[in-house]
């Protein structure tokens, strides 16, 4: 599989984690940087990886800031993207399974690294359930979006 990953200044260490733990796990890796300390927005990264997934460059993406807040947030006001803000495994198995979430964030500055992985291999180990009432309630979600005007 192909994920995108990005992240803010605050979350570049952390990405950079999360590609050679991608790598090991067989994946592709498309990074949309940034891939230093120096001050960013993190709108701008948000961005580069929620239009990666919508392309079809990548199949989920990851996004990494300070608090994880600032990219779930930006990710979120892309239309198509289901971004959640997990620090901790059993959320991540949770959007995947319930909320067909297609990016993962993550916050450096609040999860260590052993707990940033055990959170990315969940997001990325569970699919999207086939019970109807998450398909539902995922595609009421989806019309609440679209209602919205451009």
């Amino acid at each position: 599989m192909t994920i995108a990953i990005g992240a803010d200044h605050a979350g570049y260490l952390l990405k950079d984690e999360v590609s050679v733990w991608l790598k090991e796990l067989g994946h592709r890796v498309l990074d949309c940087g940034t891939n230093s300390a120096d001050s960013v927005d993190y709108s701008d990264f948000a961005n580069a990886v929620a239009q990666a997934v919508l392309s079809g460059q990548a199949e989920l993406g990851i996004l990494t800031c300070g608090t994880g807040l600032g990219v779930s947030m930006a990710a979120n006001k892309i239309r198509g993207i289901r971004c959640a803000l997990c620090n901790d495994p059993y959320s991540a198995r949770m959007t995947r399974e319930h909320n067909n979430a297609n990016i993962l964030a993550m916050g450096a500055r609040v999860i260590g690294s052993g707990v940033a992985r055990d959170v990315m291999e969940e997001f990325l180990g569970t699919t999207f359930s086939q019970d109807a009432r998450h398909h539902r309630r995922v595609d009421k979600m989806m019309a609440l979006e679209n209602s919205l005007p451009s």
